[in-house]
Parts: structure tokens; C-alpha cells; sequence
């Protein structure tokens, strides 16, 4: 419906913080175009998935905790590198859950991080 449709716009606009990009050239407007329909699909996704969930987040709550998490590769006097992701809060767990998505993994946890 043309509401919808409206209301897609408004997220793209405000949640995803998608504005107007200026290409002349076709396929870079198709694949522009893509990328704003990928993304508000994904949001669309990730909005029923929490509140099938009844997890309590928004989209964009969801997305501010999971901006947390780091991934982290050392390597100290040129030895072998040590490879880990920064170990997950709680909240962290529970949008993961929320989704239904794998938690990221590596070889091993982090735990200074």
C-alpha cells in the first residue's frame, strides 16, 4: 500500500541514514537503488525477528550494541597472530538470540576485551 511504502522511505531517510546520492550513470543508480531496498529489507527483518522474540529492541538499539563487538587480530615480535572476538555482554547475547543469527566466532574469546 502506498502507506507502506511511505513509511519505507521515512526509515530509509531517518533510521538507516540513507540521503540522496547523485549518480548519472544507470548501473550505478540500479545498484544504488539495491543497496536502499537490501537495507530497508534487512530493517524490516530485524524488526519482526525482536518482536517476534519479545526481546524489547528496537532495530537501531539492536544494531548500536552489536556495533560493539570487535574482532581482533595481534601479532607480537613476528610470531604467530592471535585471533579473537571481544567477549559478549549480555545484551549483546540476547539480540543474537533475538535474531536468530550465529554469534561471530573465532578461535577463541578475548576475555581483556
Amino acid at each position: 500500500s502506498l502507506a507502506d511504502i511511505e513509511r519505507g522511505f521515512k526509515v530509509l531517510k531517518s533510521e538507516i541514514e540513507i540521503g540522496p546520492v547523485y549518480h548519472r550513470l544507470p548501473e550505478r543508480i540500479r545498484a544504488h537503488a539495491s543497496i536502499c531496498f537490501m537495507a530497508l529489507i534487512l530493517h524490516r527483518v530485524m524488526r519482526s525477528r525482536l518482536k517476534a522474540a519479545d526481546a524489547g529492541y528496537t532495530p537501531e538499539r539492536a544494531l548500536e550494541q552489536l556495533q560493539r563487538i570487535q574482532h581482533h587480530r595481534v601479532r607480537l615480535n613476528g610470531g604467530e597472530p592471535v585471533v579473537g572476538v571481544s567477549t559478549l555482554s549480555t545484551e549483546q547475547n540476547e539480540v543474537f538470540h533475538a535474531l536468530g543469527i550465529e554469534k561471530p566466532a573465532a578461535p577463541e574469546q578475548l576475555a581483556l576485551l
